[in-house]
C-alpha cells in the first residue's frame, strides 16, 4: 500500500539512552577489527553498547542473536544507537520483518548527532524506500529522495522477509542499496560525522517487529 507521502515520523526525544558507549580502548574493542570499524552479530559474548528499552509501546532488545525493535505507535520512529562516532562509512545489515503491518518503515541511521539531527535510510514491507533527514531547523522529516516521496522497487523483499540494507555516507553523497542493487543516491551536506543506528516505524495500527543482524561499518 502506498503511504501518505507527507506522513510525519515523529522524533521521540530520549531515544538516545546511550549504554556505556564502547568497550575499553581501541586495542580491546570486541566490536571492531578484522577490517571493520564496527561489527556486531549480537552474540552473547560481547556488548556493543546498543541502547535497549521498553517504553510507550516500543521495545528494543537483544535476544536470540539479533537486535529486535517492536513498535505499536503509528507514525513514530523508534531507534537505537551504539554510541559511536564515524565520518565517511558504509553500513550494512540484514533486516528481517518478523510480523506486523507491511505499511511500515525500517532501516539504518548514519551521522547521528542527536534525536533531532541525523540521516535515515528506509525501506518498507510493502516495497517502498526513501532517504530522509531529521534536522532541528525543520518541524518534520525531510525526504531527500524521490522528490520528497517514497518510491517503489521490486528489489525489496516484501512482507515477512529478509533484506540486506547498505547505507553509504561518503562526503555529501548518500546512497541506499538493497539486496546488492543500488536504489538511489542523493547529496546533502548537513552532517559530516556522527553515530550509526537502527530504526523501525509502523505507519498503521498494529505492532511492527523487525530484527537486525550482522551490522557492519567499514571505511569506503
Amino acid at each position: 500500500m502506498r503511504r501518505i507521502t507527507s506522513l510525519l515520523l515523529l522524533i521521540m526525544v530520549g531515544m538516545t539512552i546511550l549504554a556505556a558507549c564502547t568497550l575499553g580502548g581501541p586495542d580491546t574493542d570486541a566490536c571492531a577489527g578484522g577490517g571493520a570499524l564496527f561489527f556486531d552479530d549480537f552474540s552473547a559474548d560481547h556488548n556493543c553498547g546498543w541502547a535497549v528499552y521498553s517504553r510507550s509501546g516500543a521495545v528494543v532488545e537483544v535476544v536470540d542473536g539479533v537486535l529486535r525493535i517492536s513498535t505499536s505507535q503509528p507514525g513514530e520512529i523508534w531507534w537505537t544507537n551504539p554510541g559511536r562516532n564515524f565520518d565517511d562509512v558504509i553500513i550494512t545489515t540484514q533486516a528481517r520483518q518478523v510480523s506486523g503491518p507491511d505499511n511500515n518503515a525500517y532501516g539504518v541511521i548514519c551521522r547521528y548527532q542527536n534525536e533531532e539531527n541525523f540521516y535515515i535510510f528506509l525501506i518498507s514491507g510493502d516495497g517502498f524506500y526513501a532517504i530522509a533527514k531529521y534536522e532541528s531547523e525543520s518541524p518534520q522529516v525531510q525526504y531527500l529522495s524521490g522528490g520528497g516521496q517514497y518510491q517503489f522497487s521490486d528489489i525489496i523483499n516484501q512482507g515477512v522477509a529478509t533484506n540486506q540494507i547498505r547505507a553509504s555516507c561518503i562526503g555529501n553523497e548518500l546512497t541506499l542499496t538493497v539486496n546488492g542493487l543500488p536504489l538511489v543516491t542523493v547529496t546533502d551536506d548537513s552532517f559530516v560525522a556522527g553515530d550509526i543506528g537502527l530504526g523501525v516505524s509502523t505507519l498503521e495500527p498494529g505492532t511492527a517487529v523487525v530484527e537486525f543482524d550482522q551490522v557492519q561499518v567499514i571505511q569506503p
